[in-house]
C-alpha cells in the first residue's frame, strides 16, 4: 500500500513537471507584443488649437450613422525657414480633397483638431524604421514576408511620436496627420547578382501601416501618418487620401492585377503612384472597398457613443483574421536570377 501511494505521488509530481515545461516553452516562444512604456511627459509638446480653422464648417457634411474616422492634425510652429514643402493651407487642401475622394464609399472624415506647437528640433527629420536585415525572396509574397519580418520603429521615431501625440482615450483608433520636414524609409533592394543593398527613400507621406509594422508600433501611435511634401499639384490633392488608404484599407501600392511594390507608377487606383482615385471592390478590385469598411479605425455613432469596428486579432498584418476572405493570395516574385 505504501509503495502504491509512493508511485502515485511520483506520477503527480511528474505531471506537474511536464505541465510546467509546456507552459514555459509556450510562453518563451510566443512573439512579444510591443507595448508603450510609461509615457515621459517631460518632453510633451504644448499644443494649441488654431482658431482660424472652423471645425464646424469643415465637418458640416457629416451624417450621423455613417462610418467615420477621426483625424487630428499637428503642425509644428518651429519648422525651418527654408522648409516650404508643406504649408497649413496645403494640408487643409489635401484633407478636404480626401473627404471628397472617400465620399462615394460612404466613409466620412471627422476633423478633431488642427494644432500647432514647438516640437523638439531633433524630431523635424527622422528615420522611420530600422534598416531591415532580411530581404524578401520569391518563396512567399510581399505581405507574408512583411508578416514574418515586420518593420521596426527606430527609437527616434518612437520618442518623436510619444512627444507629439497627446494622451487620449481613443489614441489607438484615431489617425494623426503629423507634419515633419523629412521622414526617411530604408529598405533592401537587389543591387547586382545575388547581392542586396540598403536604400532609403525620402517620403512625401508615410502611413506606418500595420501590414508592414504589424504589432511593432505601440497602440497609442499606430494611427500616425507623417506629411513631408505636398508641394506638387498631384501630391497636394492625393497624398492624404493615399496615405489614409494604406492605414484604413491596410494595403500597399497595388491595384487590380498590379501586385504590391515599394513604388508602383500607373494610372487608375488611389493606391498607385499616379492620378487615380478609384477605390475598387470585389476580388477583381483586391477587396479595397471591403477592407476599408471593416477598418478598426472606423466607427458609427449609436445613442451618442462611438461604436468602433472590431480591432485586429493578430496585430493587423494583411491576412489578419478580421479580413476573412477579403485577401489576395499571390505568388512571390523572384528578385534575382532563379539560377543563382
Amino acid at each position: 500500500m505504501t509503495l502504491i501511494l509512493y508511485i502515485h505521488s511520483m506520477n503527480k509530481a511528474l505531471i506537474v513537471t511536464l505541465l510546467s515545461l509546456v507552459i514555459f516553452f509556450s510562453c518563451s516562444t510566443k512573439k512579444p507584443q510591443v507595448t508603450a512604456p510609461e509615457r515621459d511627459t517631460s518632453n510633451q509638446v504644448e499644443w494649441s488649437e488654431l482658431a482660424d480653422i472652423k471645425l464646424d464648417e469643415v465637418n458640416s457634411d457629416l451624417k450621423e450613422g455613417n462610418l467615420t474616422v477621426d483625424i487630428g492634425i499637428y503642425f509644428p510652429s518651429n519648422l525651418d525657414p527654408d522648409f516650404d514643402k508643406v504649408s497649413l493651407e496645403s494640408v487643409m487642401e489635401s484633407f478636404l480633397a480626401a473627404k471628397e475622394i472617400y465620399k462615394p464609399t460612404g466613409v466620412q472624415l471627422n476633423l478633431l483638431f488642427v494644432k500647432t506647437g514647438e516640437i523638439d528640433p531633433s524630431y523635424l527629420a527622422i528615420q522611420a524604421n530600422e534598416i531591415p536585415g532580411v530581404p524578401a525572396t520569391e518563396y512567399a509574397n510581399t505581405y507574408v514576408n512583411m508578416r514574418r519580418n515586420p518593420s521596426q520603429l527606430t527609437d527616434q521615431a518612437r520618442a518623436a511620436f510619444e512627444s507629439i501625440i497627446e494622451p487620449a482615450q481613443d489614441n489607438s483608433r484615431t489617425v494623426y496627420l503629423v507634419v515633419l520636414q523629412d521622414v526617411f524609409f530604408p529598405f533592401l533592394e537587389v543591387s547586382e547578382g545575388r547581392n542586396w543593398t540598403v536604400k532609403s527613400v525620402r517620403t512625401g507621406g508615410l502611413s506606418f501601416p500595420t501590414y508592414s509594422y504589424v504589432d511593432q508600433i505601440p497602440a497609442p501611435y499606430r494611427g500616425v501618418i507623417t506629411l513631408s511634401n505636398l508641394s506638387r499639384g498631384d501630391r497636394s490633392r492625393r497624398t492624404v487620401a493615399h496615405e489614409l488608404g494604406h492605414k484604413l484599407m491596410n494595403v500597399s501600392h497595388e491595384y487590380r492585377e498590379t501586385h504590391p511594390g515599394h513604388e508602383v507608377y500607373a494610372d487608375g487606383g488611389l493606391m498607385l503612384y499616379g492620378d487615380g482615385e478609384d477605390i475598387p471592390s470585389g476580388p477583381e478590385g483586391r477587396w479595397h472597398l471591403e477592407r476599408l469598411m471593416i477598418s478598426p479605425f472606423l466607427y458609427r455613432m449609436e445613442d451618442g457613443k462611438k461604436v468602433f469596428n472590431p480591432d485586429y486579432q493578430e496585430g493587423g498584418h494583411y491576412y489578419d483574421p478580421i479580413y476573412k476572405e477579403k485577401v489576395v493570395h499571390f505568388k512571390g516574385t523572384p528578385p534575382i536570377d532563379p539560377n543563382w
